[in-house]
């Protein structure tokens, strides 16, 4: 494990480039994920006709498309955060999540890592670009988790 006083700062670019490489893969899932539930909508709600904006249920049928999509990106980040602290985008990177003490991040912490992130993109970015201010290069998200990302030396 990296000593997590030494550790090489990772910059905002790395950070960005690792969540795009995720994002393939958190699409792919989502899709996956959506078009269940909607089959799955699809035959309890409508007795498998197509839910169109005619239908009564065609909003609550939106919300839980919507909601899994939500949960299913969120439970993706905690489950690898927590279980290793690397994602698909920060093993290409060579990045890893640990906590402030230098140890794997519980999932305490990844849950309110994701929560973070979450106002860390909603407030125009504006969580990300404190990364380039703070003298450890951490983001809200690091900063509220307890956690940050270290730059894995090369084998």
């Amino acid at each position: 494990m990296p000593d997590s006083n030494t550790y090489i700062p990772v910059p905002l670019m790395k950070r960005l480039l690792a969540i795009i490489y995720d994002l393939f893969l958190i699409i792919a899932i989502c899709m996956l994920v959506a078009g269940v539930i909607s089959i799955l909508n699809t035959f309890i709600i409508n007795d498998g006709n197509a839910i169109t904006d005619e239908h009564p249920l065609y909003y609550i049928h939106q919300i839980i498309i919507l909601s899994t999509i939500f949960i299913t990106g969120f439970l993706f980040y905690i489950y690898f955060w927590s279980h290793g602290g690397q994602t698909l985008g920060m093993k290409t990177w060579m990045l890893l999540l640990v906590s402030d003490d230098g140890s794997v991040i519980n999932k305490k912490q990844a849950v309110i890592r994701s929560f973070a992130a979450i106002l860390s993109w909603g407030i125009l970015g504006s969580g990300f670009l404190w990364s380039l201010i703070d003298s450890r290069q951490r983001t809200w998200h690091d900063i509220l988790s307890s956690s940050h990302l270290v730059q894995l030396e090369k084998k």
